[in-house]
């Protein structure tokens, strides 16, 4: 593996929209790779060429309105998977993977699931059923992997800013954060979590209502981590300052540094 590097991932709700806000953040906390969600782009459409101007190669998974997912890297990008491979039926663009300064790295937006009630409930569950079975092909628990992005789940009620608000409700729910165990338990380690301890610190606010303002969010953008990886990390923050300003994303990105 490379030397120091900065990992970050970020749901940008758009790049079309907020590639000049995109640009201007890598300029200035110039991390060495970022996973992207929600690019919301065809891949012919995908900025390749404004990211390799900056340094960054980059790795696209889209389909045009909704969706997508991308790996920008100055630090190598090798051996990039879409979705979960050949055979790959999902409909929704929402995983790719790549080789990046000799980690394994995954770029996972997870399904909202919108209610529990709701067939994208039951999707979700499946996705995420998949993507832990994919684990295994990739590699093992000793080997240095990351799984980063947007999974729509807030791991514990430390994660949400008022837990009676969301009973009942996705994101919350038993069986998002069985699902989410059985990630972890496969050997990958919450990084900001472990680094950042206490509770209320959030990566996602409502547009309506002031949420952000009045600290009403939740923390479902996370970077999921082997140990060898892991024990690497040294420094951990949500950059709240992303999240403010002219067309923000809901997201702020989550950044972790990782040591020699």
């Amino acid at each position: 593996m490379v030397g120091r590097v900065r990992l970050a991932t970020w749901n940008v709700n758009s790049l079309k929209a907020r590639l000049f806000r995109v640009e201007a953040w890598l300029d200035e906390v110039q991390p060495d790779v970022v996973c992207l969600q929600e690019t919301k782009l065809a891949d012919g459409a995908f900025p390749s060429m404004a990211f390799q101007s900056l340094g960054y190669e980059s790795v696209h998974h889209g389909e045009g309105r909704w969706n997508g997912v991308a790996i920008l890297s100055r630090v190598g990008l090798e051996d990039p998977l879409f979705g979960f491979g050949p055979g790959d039926d999902d409909p929704e663009a929402r995983l790719v993977w790549a080789t990046c300064g000799g980690i394994r790295i995954a770029s996972v937006y997870v399904p909202n699931g919108r209610s529990l009630d709701d067939d994208h409930y039951r999707y979700k569950l499946a996705w995420l059923a998949k993507l832990r079975t994919l684990l295994d092909q990739q590699g093992g628990a000793s080997d240095p992997i990351v799984v980063a992005g947007d999974y729509n789940i807030a791991p514990t009620d430390d994660d949400v800013y008022d837990a009676a608000r969301f009973v009942d409700s996705t994101h919350t729910s038993a069986p998002e954060r069985a699902a989410l165990a059985d990630l972890e338990s496969w050997g990958l380690v919450d990084t900001f979590r472990r680094l950042q301890p206490e509770p209320k610190l959030f990566s996602w606010w409502d547009y309506r209502a002031g949420d952000f303002h009045n600290h009403r969010g939740m923390r479902i953008d996370l970077v999921l981590a082997t140990e060898p990886v892991a024990e690497r990390a040294r420094f951990a923050t949500i950059d709240r300052q992303a999240r403010k300003g002219e067309k923000p994303s809901d997201h702020a990105p989550v950044i972790i540094d990782l040591a020699d």
